[in-house]
């Protein structure tokens, strides 16, 4: 099976006192991330067992999308502010679906 979307996953490994903040400021944020034109899905996961870590999953229409909202002023501003809260570096994937069953 062919697919062309672009998923995103993005893991953050917050400090657990920033567990709240990041969570509040993606309620305020998240409209604005999936009303940007080219994305078609935003989910955001939570480890259950450790609730400081967390996912964001998105899909994209195209890589030029995804790219353009990352050299966006949202991006930007948002990523400039949650990148205080983390324990640990981000990680990030960008993949397409290979098989599905």
């Amino acid at each position: 099976m062919e697919d062309k979307i672009l998923h995103r996953i993005v893991k953050m490994h917050l400090r657990t006192e920033e567990t709240e903040n990041f969570l509040t400021h993606f309620d305020d944020i998240k409209e604005k991330i999936r009303n940007f034109p080219g994305c078609l899905g935003l989910s955001l996961l939570q480890d259950a067992d450790h609730p400081n870590i967390v996912f964001t999953y998105s899909q994209w229409e195209s890589v030029d999308r995804l790219e353009a909202y990352r050299h966006s002023e949202l991006f930007r501003s948002t990523w400039s502010f949650v990148k205080t809260l983390f324990e640990k570096k981000a990680e990030a994937w960008s993949a397409n679906i290979f098989r599905q069953l």
